[in-house]
């Protein structure tokens, strides 16, 4: 089965990667993961002061800090893990990586703390939970 993992850093995802590597009856080292990170979009008019590299060397470092921490979580827990970003809104830019990906179970914490409409969940779970067809597992 092929699971992506919503992560982006916080404490949610690191109690979501515990959660999966806790139930092993479920996930294991049996399954391909991809783990998706969303670095936020840096308006045009901020990107040509984007120090060494320019724009996508600050979107590749930002991505970097979030999914190198998950890579060596993956290396311990011996699951096969392939890491990936994409630049955006969070719950667009997984919509779409789910479209292209076609995963069979998107795993995510959540934050459940922002708007009325996102009251129990989190924007970004709600957000996802409405774009995308996949089966959504979301970890409080």
């Amino acid at each position: 089965m092929k699971i992506l993992l919503s992560v982006d850093g916080s404490d949610f995802t690191k109690r979501m990667l515990g959660y999966v590597a806790a139930h092993d009856e479920m996930f294991g080292a049996g399954h391909d993961y991809v783990a998706l990170t969303v670095v936020g979009l840096v308006p045009p008019e901020f990107a040509e002061f984007a120090p060494g590299g320019g724009i996508e060397a600050h979107y590749r470092e930002k991505a970097d800090a979030v999914l190198r921490p998950v890579q060596a979580f993956a290396a311990q827990n011996g699951w096969k893990l392939r890491a990936s970003h994409a630049v955006g809104s969070p719950a667009e830019a997984v919509a779409a990586f789910v479209d292209k990906e076609r995963p069979d179970l998107i795993v995510m914490g959540s934050h459940g703390h922002t708007a009325l409409g996102s009251l129990l969940l989190g924007s970004v779970a709600t957000g996802v939970l409405a774009r995308c067809k996949a089966p959504v597992l979301i970890i409080r």
